[in-house]
């Protein structure tokens, strides 16, 4: 595995992506993380619902740079006329979130399987 821990899956015939990331995100991943976001948007346009899903599960921290290529990320989508769905549970990442007023800006869930159903829950 690289360094990045970071990988990315297919769901729903291809309309899903979910890129999975872990650990400690700071500037230093950034440009990594950009592109990876970058390929599954690439994958994912030209479906007919595309979806993002980001999941921070396993994440212990992001910092600014890091939080503002998700941050991108869901511009891209937002291009692609998809949806990005954020997967965080109640942890130290999702303080982050809540700090910085995105988790009110962003679709997010606490469990992957709440961030896949095909409607969008609460």
């Amino acid at each position: 595995m690289g360094s990045m821990h970071d990988l990315y899956e297919m769901h729903d015939e291809g309309e899903t992506a979910v890129v999975t990331l872990r650990g400690e995100l700071d500037a230093h991943d950034a440009p990594r993380l950009r592109e990876l976001f970058a390929a599954a948007v690439a994958e994912i346009q030209g479906a007919t619902r595309p979806r993002l899903v980001i999941d921070l599960t396993g994440v212990a921290f992001l910092d600014s740079t890091a939080l503002g290529t998700v941050v991108g990320a869901v511009r891209r989508v937002r291009e692609a006329d998809g949806e990005l769905r954020i997967v965080l549970p109640d942890s130290a990442a999702r303080r982050i979130f809540e700090i910085t007023g995105l988790d009110e800006v962003l679709d997010v869930h606490a469990t992957r399987a709440a961030a896949l159903e095909r409607t969008a829950g609460a």
